[in-house]
């Protein structure tokens, strides 16, 4: 069993988890969830009276089940008591043989009144960094929640393959398949299903701008802390350190800002004890340059030049780790992405097997020691950083992705924090509030990172604002990068202006 979140007992929602855990239908479906409902709000509750005003129950009577589909439902206060719904929801349906499927469903009268929620990029990634924490937390190596890509997208059902696991609700999902964009399927562990059920309610209620009383903002933050860092996800060096260890070839990716090339230097110095070395990619990088070719040469007679083969920096690495085999060796290529890698590989990717060590043939003899043939010795480990937001970059293609480990890098509010200044603890949630709730999948990569909102010795907090993050921002609004959320991006460098 799991230990629960911290946070006082809520009434409303134990209430709500007992419905949940009961397995098969309810004799007293209306009336017990009308109680727990009743519950979630006004003192000692989770939800200040007000709340009522935008939701209201709508849980029929088993024999009046539509299609013999039970629920009951959290809907908008401007819905009608039958028939169609619409706008988003939070739903409990039961089930003979197992407890209650929890779902965040799109009523079937379409997103009205709440297509500028569902239409928003950030009420996705919330709910599916509810069900990434779930999973992470709860699933031990399988699926216990679900969420779909784009809630408003109702002409895609659930996939297949979670119908499959999930076959005891397959009436729930015949019937409405397109509408759920978000599941959560209840074992024995009832901590797993608080926090799902506390989740999913909070969300609902948080995008209808309610609030939660004082007594139970510990229980609310709890929840709301851990399903958030699934939004950007930590890494730490020790994560990069076990990846090149066990696949050798890794790319860490991400936003400006997060600290990629300083870890990349840090993991030379100290976990490789400088072993190793660090190289740039720009667009002139050649297969000359990194793997080998012919380079001029001083001789003394004629033309006093001369071409002879001359290694690069992937063949002195390897000739390195080879005259080494007793330590590990890093070849650090920052901004891997500024050239085009698989030009700049040539025949030399198919080296790069992190399960085999092979061999290919060069076409010229670059002497020892590696003659006209090179192999990368298993002590040679590659590491590659690349920026996510700088557009003008090569694309690294498919080839080139399966044979190095890819992890991303986001910006960690942790680091922030750890300096004790309010205003830049405020100017990185604000920001990163605007991207969470407004960027597309492709815009979210362009979020700064922590490393804009750290004071440089010498400047106030607004003053490194002003003259770090604010160009930035500045320059992805005249490149049209946040063009579909400019204005509350101007909202925010008017914020930064007024300090």
């Amino acid at each position: 069993m799991t230990t629960p979140l911290p946070g006082r007992n809520d009434p409303g929602l134990e209430a709500l988890v007992e419905i949940v855990n009961h397995s098969g239908m309810v004799a007293d479906w209306k009336e017990s969830n009308a109680i727990a409902f009743a519950k979630l709000f006004g003192a000692g509750a989770r939800y200040e009276q007000a709340t009522t005003k935008t939701v209201k129950l709508r849980a029929p009577d088993m024999v009046a089940a539509d299609a013999g589909v039970a629920y009951a439902a959290f809907i908008h206060t401007s819905n009608q008591d039958s028939g169609p719904y619409g706008g988003m929801s939070f739903v409990i349906f039961p089930v003979e043989g197992a407890r209650c499927l929890v779902a965040l469903v799109l009523g079937t009268a379409g997103l009205p009144p709440d297509e500028g929620i569902i239409g928003r990029p950030g009420h996705a990634r919330k709910a599916q960094a509810i069900c990434a924490w779930l999973n992470n937390k709860y699933g031990h190596g399988n699926l216990v929640a679900w969420a779909k890509q784009d809630p408003a997208r109702v002409d895609q059902v659930i996939p297949p393959n979670v119908v499959k696991q999930f076959s005891v609700y397959t009436n729930v999902f015949n019937r409405y398949g397109k509408e759920i964009y978000a599941l959560f399927a209840p074992a024995e562990d009832v901590a797993a299903t608080r926090d799902a059920v506390a989740a999913f309610v909070d969300l609902l209620f948080d995008e209808r701008l309610a609030k939660v009383v004082s007594g139970a903002e510990i229980s609310y933050k709890a929840v709301q802390a851990e399903w958030r860092s699934h939004l950007t996800p930590g890494i730490t060096e020790l994560d990069v350190i076990r990846l090149l260890k066990s696949r050798r070839y890794v790319v860490v990716e991400g936003p400006p800002g997060t600290g990629k090339t300083r870890m990349a230097q840090r993991l030379l110095h100290d976990a490789y004890t400088d072993n190793g070395k660090s190289v740039q990619f720009h667009p002139n990088t050649t297969y000359e340059n990194f793997v080998g070719g012919l380079a001029p040469t001083q001789t003394q007679g004629g033309l006093g030049l001369s071409f002879a083969p001359k290694p690069g920096y992937l063949m002195e690495a390897a000739a390195l780790a080879s005259a080494h085999p007793d330590r590990d060796f890093l070849l650090h290529i920052d901004e891997i992405n500024r050239a085009d890698l698989s030009k700049i590989l040539g025949e030399a990717i198919y080296l790069f097997e992190p399960g085999e060590q092979r061999k290919i043939d060069l076409p010229y003899d670059f002497g020892k020691p590696h003659g006209d043939q090179i192999s990368l010795p298993n002590n040679l480990h590659v590491l590659g950083t690349m920026n996510t937001a700088d557009r003008s970059l090569a694309i690294v293609d498919v080839a080139v992705r399966r044979r190095f480990a890819f992890t991303k890098l986001w910006p960690q509010r942790s680091v922030v924090d750890a300096q004790n200044d309010a205003i830049m603890t405020q100017a990185f949630d604000d920001l990163m509030l605007i991207f969470v709730e407004y960027a597309t999948a492709d815009a979210f990569d362009l979020v700064p990172g922590h490393s804009y909102f750290l004071v440089s010795p010498g400047l106030t907090a607004a003053e490194q604002l002003k003259v770090t993050l604010k160009p930035l921002l500045e320059e992805y609004l005249a490149q049209g990068y946040v063009g579909g959320f400019s204005e509350p991006i101007r909202s925010y460098l008017q914020w930064i202006e007024s300090l």
